[in-house]
C-alpha cells in the first residue's frame, strides 16, 4: 500500500465521529420538534374549538337579550324591524338578524324584508331550535336574504321561561335567528395559529366546510367526501400524520365541540415539510460542510503526499520533455530557496535565454519574407500600371494630333494622378484630394469652388481613369465654362450607396453655374469621348452629361472595388 493510500484511510476514518456527532444531533433534533409541533398542534386545536364553544355562547347571550325586547315579544313588523336593524348594527360579523314564525315564515329582519315574504322552514337550525325548543347551531348555508355563506343560530322565542330558553309546554310563538358570517369566522379563527402553515379547517355535521383558513374563500361550502372525513378524523387528543386536504403531509390534531356545536369537527394540521424545513437546512447544510471538510482533508492529504518531491520532479521531467519537442515556452514554474527551486529557476533562465534567441531568428526569417513578397507584388503592380499607362498615353497622342497644348495638359494630369499614387505606395488615393488637385489653380474665393462628400480611398485603378475624367471636365470649365468667368461656380458633391446586390456605388456629380451660356456640341469631341470612354471602360460606370442652361452636368455612376475602405457609411 502506497503512502498517499495509507494517508487517505486516515483522513476518512477521521471523518467517523463528525459523521456520527452529525447522526445524533439530527435524531435529537428530530425528536424534539416533533414533540413541540405536536403539543402546539393539540394547543391550537383546543382553542379553536374553545373560540367555536364562546362565539355560541356569545350568540346564545345575543339572541336571549334580543328576545325580550317587547317589539320581538309583539310580533309587531315595523317595530321589530326596527330593532333587528338596530341590533345587527351593533354586532359587526352578524350578517341578518330575522324573527319568523314557527313555521319559518319571516315576520321582520334586519334587512327590512316585508313580512311573509321568504320562509326559513326548511333551514337546519330552525328544525333543530324548534325540535330543541330552545338554542340551536345550524350548519353551512346561502343567506336567503344575503346571498353570503353564513352559519345560523336560532333560539326559539316564548314556550315560557324566555330567559333560558328551557323547554316548558307553552307553545312556541317564533323562531328568533342570527346568521353569522363565515368570512369573518375564518379570520377570527386565525388569530389562534401561532405558525404561518399551520391549516384549520371547520365541518358542520353534513361534512361541509365552514371555516378554512388558508385559502378560505376557495373552500367555504365544499363538501368533503366520507373517506376523506375519515381519514382526518381522530380521537380528541390524538394528534398523527396525515394528508391535508390539499395532498400535503399535515401533522392533525382533530377536537369535536360539544353542547350546541355538536356534530361539528374541528381540524388542525402543521405541514410537516415547513414544521422541519430548519431541521432539514441544518442537516443539509451539515453534511455539505462535513463533505467539504472531507475533500479538503483529501486534497490536503494528496497535496502533503505530493508537493515535497514528487510534484517537482514532474515538472521538471514534463518540462524537458517540451524542450525535447521543441517547445521552449515551457517553464519549470519551481521557486524559493529548496533545491529543486533553485535548479528550476536556472532551468528556466536557460530556455528564457534559447526562446528569445529563437524568436529573434523566426521575426527575421518572417521580414525577410515578407519584404520579398511585398517587391513582387509591387513589381507586378508596377508592370501592369506602366502597361496601362503607356496605352494610355498612346490613345491621348493619337485622338490630341495637331494640338500639343492638350497633348501636354493630359500627359501632365496623368503625371499628377501618379504622383498620389506614389505617394501611397500606389495603394490608392483620396477622392476629395484627386478633385482638390485638379482644382485648386482655379480657385480665387471660399465659395467659388464648393466640394461636398465624405472622405473616399479609391483603388488605383479608380484613381487613374477619375482622374483623366475630372482633369477633362476642369480643363472644359476652365476653357469654355464656369471656370472660365469670375463670378462661375463649380460645385462638385458625391455619396456612397449600396445597390441590393450588396456593390457599393459611387455617384459623383459635377454642377456647374454662373458661366457663359451652354449649348449642346454638334459631335461629340475628344475630350467628351475621353470622360464617357474611361469611366464605361475602365470602370464599368455610367456617365451623363446634361448641357444644361445654367451650366454643364455630369452625373457619374460607379461601382467601387469591394475592398474600398470608407469612413463614412454609404447612404441609400
Amino acid at each position: 500500500m502506497s503512502l498517499t493510500t495509507r494517508i487517505l484511510l486516515l483522513v476518512l476514518l477521521a471523518l467517523v465521529p463528525a459523521l456520527a456527532i452529525q447522526g445524533y444531533n439530527e435524531v435529537d433534533l428530530r425528536t424534539s420538534r416533533n414533540a413541540a409541533v405536536r403539543a402546539d398542534t393539540l394547543a391550537t386545536v383546543r382553542g379553536v374549538t374553545e373560540d367555536l364553544s364562546q362565539l355560541s355562547e356569545r350568540m346564545r347571550q345575543a339572541l336571549d337579550l334580543i328576545s325580550g325586547d317587547p317589539s320581538v315579544r309583539a310580533r309587531d313588523p315595523s317595530a321589530c324591524a326596527a330593532y333587528l336593524q338596530r341590533s345587527a348594527a351593533r354586532l359587526p360579523h352578524v350578517i341578518l338578524l330575522a324573527l319568523t314564525n314557527p313555521d319559518g315564515t319571516v315576520i321582520c329582519d334586519s334587512a327590512g324584508s316585508a313580512a311573509g315574504s321568504y320562509s326559513s322552514g326548511a333551514r337546519a337550525y330552525h328544525r333543530r331550535a324548534r325540535e330543541a325548543a330552545g338554542f340551536a347551531v345550524g350548519g353551512y348555508a346561502l343567506g336567503i336574504v344575503s346571498k353570503r355563506p353564513s352559519i345560523h343560530f336560532a333560539r326559539v322565542v316564548g314556550g315560557g321561561d324566555e330567559a333560558d330558553g328551557a323547554a316548558t309546554d307553552v307553545p312556541a310563538t317564533g323562531i328568533l335567528l342570527a346568521a353569522v358570517d363565515l368570512d369573518w369566522l375564518s379570520d377570527h379563527l386565525e388569530q389562534a395559529v401561532h405558525q404561518t402553515e399551520t391549516a384549520i379547517t371547520v365541518m358542520d355535521s353534513d361534512g361541509r366546510i365552514i371555516a378554512r383558513r388558508p385559502d378560505g374563500a376557495a373552500w367555504l361550502g365544499r363538501l368533503v367526501p366520507p373517506e376523506r372525513v375519515a381519514l382526518l378524523a381522530a380521537r380528541d387528543g390524538e394528534v398523527r400524520v396525515a394528508e391535508g386536504l390539499e395532498g400535503r403531509a399535515r401533522i392533525i390534531a382533530t377536537a369535536t365541540p360539544g353542547g350546541p356545536l355538536s356534530g361539528m369537527r374541528v381540524v388542525v394540521g402543521r405541514d410537516s415539510a415547513a414544521a422541519f424545513a430548519d431541521i432539514d437546512a441544518a442537516t443539509r447544510r451539515g453534511l455539505v460542510l462535513i463533505a467539504l471538510g472531507a475533500m479538503l482533508a483529501l486534497a490536503a492529504a494528496l497535496m502533503a503526499g505530493r508537493v515535497f518531491i514528487r510534484r517537482p520532479i514532474d515538472r521538471l521531467l514534463r518540462t524537458a520533455a517540451a524542450w525535447q519537442a521543441g517547445d521552449l515556452t515551457a517553464r519549470t514554474g519551481l521557486h524559493g530557496t529548496t533545491e529543486f527551486g533553485r535548479l528550476g529557476r536556472k532551468l528556466d533562465a536557460m530556455a528564457g535565454t534559447l526562446q528569445r534567441n529563437a524568436d529573434d531568428l523566426h521575426a527575421e526569417i518572417h521580414r525577410g519574407r515578407a519584404l520579398q513578397q511585398q517587391q513582387v507584388t509591387m513589381l507586378h503592380e508596377l508592370n501592369h500600371r506602366v502597361k496601362n499607362t503607356l496605352a494610355t498615353v498612346q490613345a491621348l497622342a493619337r485622338q490630341s494630333r495637331g494640338s500639343e497644348g492638350g497633348l501636354e495638359a493630359r500627359i501632365l494630369a496623368l503625371s499628377k494622378t501618379h504622383d498620389l499614387l506614389t505617394r501611397e505606395d500606389w495603394s490608392g488615393a483620396s477622392l476629395s484630394e484627386m478633385l482638390e488637385s485638379e482644382l485648386r489653380p482655379y480657385r480665387r474665393s471660399a465659395d467659388h469652388i464648393d466640394l461636398d462628400g465624405p472622405d473616399v480611398s479609391l483603388s488605383p485603378r479608380h484613381v487613374l481613369a477619375l482622374g483623366m475624367t475630372l482633369h477633362e471636365l476642369t480643363t472644359n470649365a476652365a476653357k469654355y465654362g464656369a471656370l472660365s468667368v469670375p463670378e462661375g461656380r463649380v460645385r462638385v458633391s458625391w455619396s456612397l450607396a449600396m445597390t441590393g446586390e450588396g456593390t457599393r456605388r459611387l455617384r459623383l456629380t459635377w454642377q456647374e453655374s454662373g458661366g457663359p451660356p451652354v449649348r449642346e456640341p454638334a459631335r461629340a469631341g475628344f475630350g467628351t469621348r475621353l470622360i464617357a470612354g474611361g469611366v464605361r471602360r475602365e470602370l464599368a460606370g455610367t456617365v451623363d452629361l446634361a448641357f444644361e442652361a445654367e451650366g454643364l452636368r455630369c452625373d457619374l455612376d460607379v461601382p467601387l472595388d469591394p475592398r474600398l475602405s470608407a469612413m463614412l457609411a454609404p447612404t441609400q
